[in-house]
């Protein structure tokens, strides 16, 4: 059977990255830009640093910023309006998930606007035209929906979140500076790392995975052990490069081999209680390790001996997982992530519509355990 990967054509790293965003637009013949960012990106500056690179080019643009947390169909459809608008023929987005999905959500509907109505895009997209052309730039270490073929939208009518997969919408150009990563706050760089982890760690358990995304997953999962206390605690400068290295890297395999119940279920959570993704992941991550350690105990403790744990070569399977999780509550617990579901505002009464949308979730089938709703029930209430 052939195993498909799909990645960026072009990719670059590194400190002051965005340097090179006015020369690739250039050589490429791209006329205008459609910038993508979200508020607070605008008010703190980060959007600016990107705006000054076109600006110094001469490159004209226009800027759409109407994006919340857990972005909206209405969000994407007014960006469609904006762009329509606009006349850009490129589209640059900068921001964390929230504005590179919504980035992504645009250009799939400019080219293919018989999908406009966000809902059939759910699941595998099928859609038939290449998007319109995306440059990323990620301000987050987290997402790496520059490197990835998939874009989460919210649909508030039915409070779920739709998972689009679509190879029609990765960018063609990612630009991971971590300078523009540099200005997250606290929270966000532990909630977002805690978010590479769990990308990292599920697509290495997924039962799609192989010996590519095993390559990638892995060395995602050494590096934010390493390094994301200091890029969250010290705002240590090499740290937070790491940790862009890592998100990037966890992108490049995951995109490729799809995840598991955890974000399953913190899908829910962002859908219902507009939990930040990062978040929920981080909370639910080691009640659902714990669950699949039934099954993969044997890639768990893989982990641990690349992790600093060669000891766990000769633990039995339960100590295996029991340390496991252990080292992610530890990680958890260092970069300040304590909360817990009923945190996000979760009640009891709650659990059974949580899992009935868990259950439809497209990131469940890849899950190397099988789920039922009363699984799902019973690990909600255990994270809360």
């Amino acid at each position: 059977m052939a195993i498909r990967f799909v990645l960026n054509e072009t990719s670059y790293f590194g400190n002051g990255a965005r340097e090179v965003l006015a020369e690739e637009i250039l050589k490429r013949g791209f006329k205008k830009v459609f910038l993508v960012s979200d508020k607070s990106l605008v008010e703190a500056g980060v959007a600016a640093k990107v705006e000054e690179e076109l600006k110094k080019a001469n490159i004209a643009y226009d800027l759409y910023s109407e994006i919340k947390p857990n972005p909206t169909i209405k969000n994407v459809l007014d960006g469609v309006d904006a762009c329509k608008k606009s006349g850009a023929d490129l589209i640059v987005a900068v921001g964390g998930g929230s504005s590179m999905d919504t980035a992504k959500g645009i250009s799939i509907v400019m080219t293919n606007p018989d999908r406009a109505d966000i809902v059939s895009l759910n699941g595998a997209s099928n859609t038939v035209n290449r998007g319109m052309p995306v440059i990323a730039l990620p301000t987050t270490s987290g997402t790496a929906a520059e490197v990835t073929i998939n874009y989460v939208i919210t649909d508030e009518e039915r409070k779920i979140k739709m998972v689009c997969v679509d190879p029609n919408d990765i960018p063609i150009i990612a630009i991971v500076d971590t300078e523009l990563m540099a200005s997250m706050p606290k929270g966000l760089a532990a909630a977002t790392g805690l978010d590479a982890l769990t990308h990292a760690v599920e697509g290495y358990i997924t039962k799609a995975h192989n010996l590519m995304s095993d390559m990638f997953h892995m060395k995602a999962i050494q590096l934010i052990f390493q390094y994301l206390p200091a890029a969250v605690n010290d705002k240590d400068d090499y740290a937070i490069e790491m940790m862009g290295y890592a998100q990037y890297i966890a992108g490049m395999g995951f995109s490729n081999v799809g995840l598991g119940i955890v974000h399953s279920m913190a899908h829910q959570l962002g859908a219902v209680y507009d939990t930040p993704h990062g978040l929920a992941n981080a909370i639910l991550l080691p009640t659902v390790m714990r669950f699949n350690g039934e099954v993969c105990a044997d890639r768990f403790r893989e982990i641990l001996i690349n992790i600093g744990r060669p000891d766990a070569a000769n633990l039995n399977d339960q100590d295996v997982i029991n340390t496991f999780v252990w080292m992610i509550q530890e990680l958890s617990k260092k970069v300040g992530i304590t909360q817990t579901v009923k945190d996000t505002g979760c009640k009891e009464e709650d659990l059974e519509l949580l899992a009935d949308k868990a259950m439809i979730d497209p990131c469940r089938p890849g899950n190397p355990r099988e789920t039922s709703k009363e699984d799902f029930i019973n690990l909600y209430r255990a994270a809360m």
